[in-house]
């Protein structure tokens, strides 16, 4: 081989994407290449002309420019261009001209058609559309998921085995030994539909274990006093991570499979051990069993190496998120029970609410609380609210000692503005709609994401229904929402590159959250709120968005794409942080992702900023003035 084509094939394996090609088809790439130098200034290619080459940039700067004569692109060492019209009618899309003396090596239209059908990954890389090339990132991540691609109907190995209410925990024993099963469902007449029995509750080894042998029962004690009521199900097309995360959720063991209204089989913990490590399940369990503050405290190095250990075997951003917020909610939750010993029982009834990242099950390990308790209409300050200011100053302590630290704006049930009668929370809800402030619009870009963790759960239905009621078609107050939206933007500049800057200990950064998945779910919230969307979870709201049909076809795919590649970016870089025992933020240098990462970063961010323009056009934020 020639000094030059030596040179030639050195620079293709340091540069993607031909740095993950096999060795022989690097070598017959640099064969194959033609190496040309044109002045600064000099005209490259021209709009129309027949494409017969793709180029890469070896040195110097090249300029890229739409057909109306606009500024597209700039391009330096490793970047490349022309992909655009040899895959499209072989034709110039996009002409070029040489911005400094410029050396680019010159690739046969035959060779790259090669490359491009038969390696997958370099087609992923040069597909010539953002979101397109973004897309088919994102497809591989998920189907390279079982999580999200198996459904619960996989895991079901049997038919369910079903018992009626009314016999004895010894017809339930014998059933379950003569079955081989740990769980047997406890089944009622529907007086509606009689061919639909109802799933009166559920009976386990461990129900028999603590409620029948451990209190001395008679094997005469009717099932139903030891069966569990109020039984969690799951559909039998729903996925496995949507089973794991209902376990979370519920702190269980055992989900039936309901198809056609019927149990067809129920999954058991067992069955979704080889999907998952167990961690997450495993941490919401240990938070259970503490029985005290200290105890909890001591879990937070469980809760960070199962965040790791999620991120490391390649969970998507959404798995994550839902677990860590399923973490979040059973911590306050074991607080909630452990204030509520000490204190006593509530003189008047109560619904927790968890706001913001968690209700949205977007949490990671980095992360501050927000919080608010909806109390009785009946409470009395002057009576009850001595009691619900210990709860939650013990709750919102307790968090922080947990890794939630207290929020800086003090949206924290701690603060007397946000423990209030239901009365007054929907009175709040209703002026922020119908009578926006800037202050207001603050309060609901938090407010708005919300769920109940403990008590009245209720209560926080109700609110989400008042809202999504009053918010759909307030053509002003989506107005002024949409422009709080678009005060975060990508950062990018005009010839989109990043834009860094300096966040605390950190320079050249880029803070992720507050320039990537904060204004993405912003702007997701805007959307959700027009159509009138009940969902929580950004990804949800994604899909109500789609199927609502309001955004250029498309795009709603194009969002989640984004929401999920940045999303991880983020989360990979927290799980750095902490395998290297530093405290984890959400500062990313873009010099130390991959080039590959910086593309697809790039893409997504590219994304984003298109879709803010597309929020401005839909709801004019000018008319909130």
């Amino acid at each position: 081989m020639q000094v030059e084509q030596l040179e030639i094939l050195d620079f293709l394996a340091a540069h993607p994407p031909f740095d993950d090609l096999p060795e022989g088809v690097r070598e017959s790439v640099a064969a194959a290449i033609d190496v040309r130098y044109y002045k600064a200034g000099e005209q490259i290619v021209d709009f129309g002309e027949p494409a017969e080459f793709w180029h890469v940039v070896r040195s110097g700067a090249v300029e890229v420019f739409r057909r109306n004569g606009t500024l597209y692109n700039r391009l330096t060492a490793g970047g490349y261009f022309g992909e655009a019209g040899l895959l499209r009618q072989g034709r110039v899309r996009f002409p070029a001209r040489a911005l400094e003396d410029v050396l680019l090596y010159l690739i046969p239209q035959a060779v790259f058609l090669d490359l491009f059908e038969n390696n997958e990954a370099f087609a992923d890389i040069v597909e010539i559309e953002d979101r397109t090339r973004l897309r088919q990132v994102m497809s591989r991540r998920l189907d390279a998921n079982d999580l999200l691609s198996a459904t619960v109907e996989t895991l079901v190995g049997r038919q369910a085995v079903v018992l009626d209410s009314t016999a004895t925990v010894l017809d339930a024993a014998q059933r379950m030994t003569a079955e081989g099963v740990s769980s047997i469902l406890i089944i009622e007449d529907n007086p509606d539909v009689p061919e639909l029995p109802i799933i009166a509750g559920i009976v386990t080894d461990r129900d028999l274990r603590t409620r029948l042998i451990a209190p001395g029962l008679g094997y005469d004690t009717p099932v139903t006093a030891i069966m569990s009521a109020g039984v969690l199900t799951i559909t039998y097309n729903q996925l496995v991570f949507e089973a794991m995360l209902a376990m979370l959720r519920g702190n269980v063991h055992h989900l039936p499979v309901m198809k056609n209204q019927r149990p067809i089989g129920i999954v058991a913990l067992s069955d979704i051990i080889r999907y998952e490590s167990r961690n997450s399940l495993f941490v919401v369990g240990s938070i259970f069993r503490q029985q005290t503050v200290d105890e909890l405290e001591a879990l937070v190095p469980d809760v960070r190496a199962c965040f790791s250990r999620m991120v490391t075997e390649d969970a998507s951003s959404h798995m994550v998120g839902c677990a860590m917020a399923a973490i979040g909610r059973s911590f306050k939750q074991r607080l909630l029970e452990l204030a509520e010993a000490e204190l006593g029982p509530p003189p008047v009834p109560y619904c927790f609410l968890a706001l913001g990242s968690m209700a949205r099950q977007e949490q990671l390990i980095v992360t501050d609380q927000d919080n608010a308790l909806v109390l009785d209409n009946r409470f009395d300050p002057a009576q009850h609210d001595e009691y619900f200011r210990k709860l939650a100053a013990f709750v919102s302590d307790g968090l922080a000692r947990c890794g939630y630290t207290y929020c800086t704006g003090g949206v924290m049930a701690s603060n007397e503005k946000w423990r209030q009668p239901l009365r007054v929370w929907e009175r709040y809800f209703t002026d922020w709609i119908e009578r926006p402030t800037p202050e207001s619009l603050l309060h609901a870009g938090i407010f708005f994401d919300l769920d109940g963790v403990w008590g009245r759960m209720e209560w926080a239905t109700r609110l989400r229904e008042l809202i999504a009621r009053k918010a759909k078609g307030n053509s002003r107050f989506l107005a002024c929402m949409a422009r709080n939206a678009l005060l975060r933007t990508p950062p990018l500049g005009f010839f989109k590159d990043f834009v860094v800057e300096s966040d605390g200990r950190h320079t050249n950064a880029i803070n992720i959250k507050r320039r990537g998945t904060a204004p993405l779910a912003d702007l997701t919230r805007v959307h959700a709120l027009a159509i009138g969307s009940q969902s929580l979870n950004s990804f949800d709201r994604l899909k109500d968005i789609i199927d609502a049909a309001i955004l250029p076809l498309g795009r709603g795919q194009d969002l989640y794409d984004s929401l999920e590649f940045i999303s991880m970016v983020r989360a990979r870089h927290q799980a750095e942080d902490v395998d290297a025992g530093i405290d984890p933020d959400n500062s990313i240098d873009p010099e130390k992702l991959s080039d590959f990462e910086r593309k697809s970063l790039r893409d997504a961010f590219l994304i984003l900023g298109n879709a803010q323009k597309f929020l401005k056009y839909r709801y004019q934020p000018g008319r909130a003035n």
